[in-house]
């Protein structure tokens, strides 16, 4: 199993922005605490390349990115202010999953520590997101011919709004999301296949939801490739996420996933997403547990 992972991650960000990036210093430390993986499992990606990037992004905004020229409105649309680290762990992040691509079509499975920047679209940033590493990953697969068919699995409990609206009208890429029906992104884009939740949704029925749908979905499409973007802000505890799922909810909801892709025979690219709950130790639990069920499902 191969992890991206990079230590500039610790690097330090403005006040205010430290405590939602902690996770990805305490995830692989966990995991090789406990035994899970160890040092043989990760992997430093270097910064992905402007001719990859702009397979997806528009020149114009990775040239604002690079030279620091964002307007003031751009940078609230983001979240953080610009940096030129912010850049850069961005075109690490996106290298990382192009990266666990190649890691998943030999080994079955890659699982990128940070990603599934899904607000982002082609020629602007959302949501804490300035570029969407598995639009550009999709795109270099298929421009590199790869494979000619691509399912990304978002279950995230904000909707892919940035990845909906890159795939919108291509063929190569089929978008499944199951978000919460009135969180944000307030004005959702279409997806192949949207599934809005309402709030307060249980395990039960989010998980029957997803059981119904999945195996469908991936029957119809038969993807050469499965991005799956495992957010844990479906947490009952998350600040923003307005469902009522355990963390055994969502760690049923990880297995699952990978049941159904290992049965399938699809090579899998996970990412982890979003996950804001108060208590960090929650976060990081659901988020390992990811891995766990990576690590029983194909290893």
């Amino acid at each position: 199993m191969h992890i991206a992972f990079d230590p500039i991650y610790a690097h330090p960000l403005p006040e205010g922005h430290r405590f939602p990036m902690l996770k990805y210093e305490l995830i692989p430390q966990q995991l090789m605490y406990e035994g899970t993986i160890d040092a043989s499992n990760l992997f430093s990606p270097k910064p992905c390349r402007d001719e990859i990037i702009l397979l997806t992004h528009t020149k114009e905004y990775l040239d604002k990115l690079k030279n620091q020229t964002l307007s003031t409105r751009e940078q609230r649309q983001i979240g953080f202010p610009q940096s030129p680290q912010l850049t850069l762990r961005e075109l690490i992040i996106t290298q990382g999953t192009i990266d666990c691509c190649n890691h998943a079509f030999h080994n079955g499975i890659a699982l990128n520590v940070a990603g599934g920047t899904h607000h982002a679209f082609a020629d602007r940033g959302e949501g804490f997101c300035l570029l969407n590493d598995f639009a550009v990953a999709a795109n270099y697969l298929l421009h590199q011919q790869l494979v000619s068919k691509i399912i990304i699995i978002d279950l995230d409990v904000h909707q892919g709004n940035g990845t909906a609206k890159i795939f919108e009208h291509d063929p190569g890429v089929f978008t499944f999301s199951m978000h919460g029906r009135h969180n944000y992104p307030f004005h959702k884009e279409k997806s192949d296949l949207d599934i809005g939740l309402e709030d307060g949704m249980n395990d039960a029925t989010y998980l029957s939801i997803l059981q119904e749908n999945l195996p469908v979905v991936l029957e119809k499409v038969k993807p050469g490739i499965a991005f799956f973007l495992s957010g844990v802000d479906i947490l009952s505890t998350d600040k923003y996420g307005k469902l009522k799922i355990s963390v055994e909810g969502c760690r049923k909801r990880d297995e699952f996933v990978f049941a159904m892709l290992k049965q399938y025979q699809i090579p899998c690219v996970v990412a982890m997403g979003g996950g804001y709950s108060e208590d960090i130790k929650i976060i990081v639990e659901a988020h390992c547990n990811t891995f766990r069920e990576a690590k029983e499902a194909y290893i």
